[in-house]
């Protein structure tokens, strides 16, 4: 496949317009041919830059019809997560920037503030819209303004707590907000048609808000016992009619659906009926869409095209890059694989990423022993705590960015009881297209400073497995071990793990004069600027630190003491391992005596989207950025300017 942009396809409804306004006077027809035109943008520009496709194509007709009913930018609209928003940024004004989806310097795969007026709120995490929007709503009520404000969730996000927090929030906080709930998986209702059309422009109409306002009324009259009756009659009874909306009137809301989303008939007069409701109810409006709908290999595979590489828009089939060396995440399931099948007792967590963290594999081997427990780290944790209590080996699978969400349980339910629960931290550090909303960049100064916490990174692929045969031993404390996105370096892979000393690192090269201690998979960086050094007549000593918790003490003191200059290395924050040394180094005297110290760590900074190895390469972790460091510590006048 060319690493040429494709030529979008003909567009000449989308080339009349320059944002919602431009098509809120076209017909139905027009609207319709609007759609396929954003959908054959959306699929042209995501086969070259890759991202995510299935859930986007999925509500082209919901966004061209919110934006159609609602004052946009004015009225609110707010995406949940993102993934469903490619649509939305093209009937925004940046349509003409969605060939650098994801590439540096250009859009973001996620709505963001700073981007655009039509993105009144960021995303890249699920699940916070609804509670985002109420406090817009708010907002909206204490200042005086006349605004609609719109949360579209997908249904695998109602799977996370904060999503029902909120809305429990809301109906009893009685702002006018309107929560549209788009379920792409047939998960709540069957396939929808003319009947169920009818009775939601029915029920979002005024004459039936009046009508059901004059029996409340009534209803009030009677005494308390019937009064409570009549009022769970008529909720019961509208929630058989329609399909599911009890447990949403429970929470405060005002039910309508399920609506074809993918039918303008039914949206339109829905959603107008729903902007022109002067009641202060919270309204959920229930749409089913079809993900991938309009593309039909993601018809057929919508989440084989969630998250897609480059792809032939003909055929459907993906770009395949030659691969190197195995992936981490793949690593990491062979050795969990190898550990569960020596001990009965070692299980798998993950939230709703068994693909993603390599679990797949292990719930394919051992379905008893994996669970997915949906997009609710937080429980996820705790979950866990919950089995280690029971004697059980727990393997919590999560991403960095995602592990952040769960960090009272880890610390409360976990750390605090020194629970066993082994956490299996992917995608540390820079993640490349998915930006700063997904980069690992603060697992290590959040576990850093929570007490009696085994913390490990591993170096490369082989330590990945020896990280997780020492984990599956540890009985008596929670732990640890992080790695990165990506290819691993190539190194040849034991059948299983060997258990690691706990908390003690190696040397891997001595020199003189200047000591650089790795933490994690910056050692091939590191050793290629060893090299560069040793050629400038330097020579480095090399050590992998592997431990940030506990620390080895003794190899920090000795490299302090037989060298010029120490350099840590890793791909963390402010607060991390460098912290750690230099508080040791502190305490222990050893900057007295002149040591010149250079912690490189990721910079203060959120970190925009690109590859990977420009980001590496901006922040200065790589090669050049280690001997540059380290010919500046020493004064030397080999460093260029």
């Amino acid at each position: 496949m060319s690493s040429t942009p494709p030529r979008l396809p003909k567009a000449p409804l989308l080339d009349r317009i320059s944002g919602p306004e431009d098509f809120r006077d076209f017909t139905v027809e027009e609207l319709i041919r609007l759609t396929e035109e954003v959908r054959q943008t959306m699929i042209h520009s995501v086969s070259y830059t890759g991202g995510h496709l299935a859930a986007g194509l999925g509500v082209a007709e919901l966004t061209v019809a919110l934006h159609y009913v609602f004052d946009t930018p004015n009225d609110k609209l707010i995406w949940d997560v993102g993934h469903q928003a490619y649509p939305h940024k093209i009937v925004t004004g940046r349509r003409d920037k969605m060939l650098g989806l994801r590439h540096g310097g250009g859009l973001s795969g996620f709505t963001r503030r700073a981007e655009s007026e039509y993105d009144p709120f960021g995303a890249g995490h699920s699940s916070t819209s609804i509670s985002a929007a109420l406090g817009m709503a708010v907002g909206r009520d204490l200042q005086g303004t006349q605004k609609n404000i719109i949360a579209v969730i997908g249904d695998g996000a109602m799977s996370a707590g904060q999503a029902y927090e909120a809305m429990n929030n809301a109906g009893a906080q009685g702002s006018r907000l309107v929560v549209v709930l788009n379920d792409n998986d047939m998960s709540i209702a069957h396939p929808v048609g003319a009947m169920s059309a009818y009775l939601s422009r029915l029920m979002s109409s005024p004459k039936y808000h009046s009508i059901r306002h004059l029996a409340k009324d009534l209803v009030q009259l009677l005494p308390p016992p019937l009064e409570r009756a009549a009022k769970r009659a008529e909720e019961y009874a509208r929630g058989m009619v329609t399909g599911g909306g009890t447990l949403f009137e429970e929470l405060g809301f005002f039910y309508i659906g399920p609506v074809d989303g993918h039918n303008f008939e039914h949206l339109l007069p829905v959603l107008k009926n729903v902007r022109d409701s002067d009641s202060n109810t919270p309204v959920l409006l229930h749409v089913v869409t079809k993900k991938g709908k309009g593309y039909a290999p993601a018809e057929a595979a919508a989440d084989k095209y969630h998250g897609v590489g480059r792809f032939d828009v003909v055929t459907g089939q993906f770009e395949k890059p030659v691969a190197n060396a195995p992936s981490y995440t793949s690593v990491f399931a062979k050795a969990l694989l190898a550990e569960a099948e020596a001990d009965d007792r070692v299980v798998a967590i993950t939230a709703a990423m068994p693909g993603g963290t390599g679990l797949d594999r292990f719930s394919s081997r051992f379905p008893g022993r994996c669970f997915d427990v949906g997009i609710a780290e937080q429980h996820a944790v705790t979950f866990a705590a919950g089995l280690a209590c029971e004697g059980l080996k727990p393997f919590c699978a999560i991403y960095s960015t995602f592990l952040q969400r769960a960090y009272d349980q880890l610390q409360h339910d976990v750390v605090l009881q020194k629970l066993p629960v082994r956490f299996a931290i992917d995608r540390a550090g820079l993640v490349g297209a998915d930006g700063a909303t997904h980069a690992g960049a603060y697992d290590l100064a959040l576990l850093g400073c929570q007490p009696d916490i085994v913390i490990m990174c591993p170096s490369d692929e082989a330590e990945l497995m020896h990280a997780v045969a020492t984990a599956a031993s540890i009985d008596d404390r929670p732990s640890a071990f992080r790695y990165p996105r990506g290819e691993g370096m190539g190194i040849e892979l034991p059948d299983r793990g060997s258990v690691l000393p706990i908390g003690k690192g190696r040397i891997l090269r001595e020199g003189n004069r200047v000591a650089i201690l790795t933490l994690g998979t910056r050692l091939v960086e590191v050793l290629k600027a060893a090299d560069e050094l040793t050629a400038l007549g330097l020579s480095p000593t090399v050590a992998d630190a592997r431990f940030m918790k506990p620390l080895d003490e003794d190899l920090v003191l000795r490299l302090a003491r037989e060298h010029e200059v120490l350099i840590t290395i890793e791909e963390g924050s402010i607060g991390g391992f460098g912290s750690h040394v230099l508080q040791l180094l502190a305490s222990q005297g050893a900057l007295d005596r002149g040591l010149k110290i250079r912690p490189m760590i990721l910079p203060d900074i959120f970190i925009e989207h690109d590859t990977q190895w420009e980001q590496y390469e901006k922040v200065g972790l790589n090669a050049s950025g280690i001997v540059k460091t380290a010919l500046s510590a020493l004064g030397d006048p080999k460093l260029s300017a």
